[in-house]
């Protein structure tokens, strides 16, 4: 009998899986108030539902991202590391990037309070 993943590794499942359906009201419902979150493709970070949801409005007038995970590893303190295969296309559809990257996931309460992108070498996964 497989056994069933754990609340927070269903909890990021359905996280990705709204975030690639561009539904930011659902991503957002899975999120604690005042969540943390990288601008991965700016710099520097944000914070709050209503920052994410300015910054994924424009992240996706620019570019066309889709994140897969591929793994999930649990750590200490509530993390959990998920290796996630990135695709980023241009508007067009011209391939900019595709690469396997670490997300480090902070869960409080069942919720995702912060996000944290990191090389995948470092943490011991991915070649």
């Amino acid at each position: 009998m497989p056994t069933q993943p754990a609340p927070e590794i269903e909890l990021l499942r359905a996280a990705y899986a709204a975030f690639n359906a561009r539904d930011i009201d659902a991503a957002l419902a899975l999120m604690t108030p005042d969540v943390f979150w990288p601008r991965a493709f700016k710099g520097g970070f944000v914070r709050g539902p209503e920052e994410i949801r300015a910054y994924w409005t424009e992240q996706w007038s620019e570019i066309d991202g889709h994140v897969g995970p591929v793994a999930f590893h649990p750590e200490d303190g509530g993390q959990v590391l998920v290796e996630v295969h990135q695709v980023v296309r241009d508007l067009a559809g011209a391939v900019l990037a595709d690469e396997h990257v670490g997300h480090r996931f902070t869960i409080e309460h069942g919720l995702i309070q912060a996000m944290e992108v990191c090389p995948l070498s470092s943490s011991g996964l991915g070649d």
